[in-house]
């Protein structure tokens, strides 16, 4: 089984902390629930629903990176990943901070590849073009995120998909805790033939 997994809210909950980054980017009094609500969209939705420049999306990234240092990955995700033959990142945040929580919480060596969208040079996700680089190299079965735009690029590239915490976006599979993951999304992929 290969899975391509995004990061932020899917592997370690980030939110907590780019909610606090946002929150000093806009430099508001902003409600943490309602920030929250629209990063889980997208953040390109939640700068322009409160009224922040695209031209911040660097400082944004730098106190993502910065103010993450202290988030965790979520329970149980070692036996998750442990399941998996290959597993491969895909995401927004930059490569380097990525590799910092990976080693902190001793990971790194579970993934094969990290691709860092924009660093790379892809277009933000829901654009699947860093999606096509990754099967381009590796098989994938399953993606695994926690927004509609993690999975948009896989259903168009016709793999399966499994939303993590979020029962309210199209998915092959919905699971809540990693603790289930192999029981609720990895053996019934399994019996399909994947």
């Amino acid at each position: 089984m290969n899975i391509l997994w995004d990061f932020d809210g899917t592997l370690f909950d980030t939110y907590p902390a780019m909610v606090e980054g946002f929150i000093k980017l806009s430099g508001q009094e902003l409600s943490r629930g309602e920030v929250l609500k629209w990063l889980k969209i997208d953040s390109k939705t939640a700068f322009k629903h409160f009224g922040i420049s695209e031209n911040q999306r660097e400082e944004f990234q730098r106190l993502n990176s910065e103010y993450s240092k202290v988030s965790k990955p979520f329970e149980h995700l070692k036996d998750a990943l442990s399941a998996a033959e290959t597993n491969i990142i895909v995401t927004h945040r930059d490569q380097a901070s990525t590799i910092f929580l990976l080693e902190k919480y001793q990971l790194a060596q579970y993934f094969k590849e990290i691709v860092a969208v924009e660093e790379q040079g892809f277009q933000r996700k829901p654009h699947c073009s860093s999606y096509e680089y990754v099967l381009e190299r590796h098989q994938i079965d399953l993606v695994v995120g926690d927004r509609d735009l993690d999975l948009i690029p896989a259903r168009e590239l016709k793999i399966k998909t499994a939303a993590f915490q979020n029962q309210h976006i199209e998915a092959d599979f919905h699971v809540d805790s990693y603790a289930d993951f192999i029981q609720v999304v990895l053996k019934p992929l399994k019996r399909t033939g994947v």
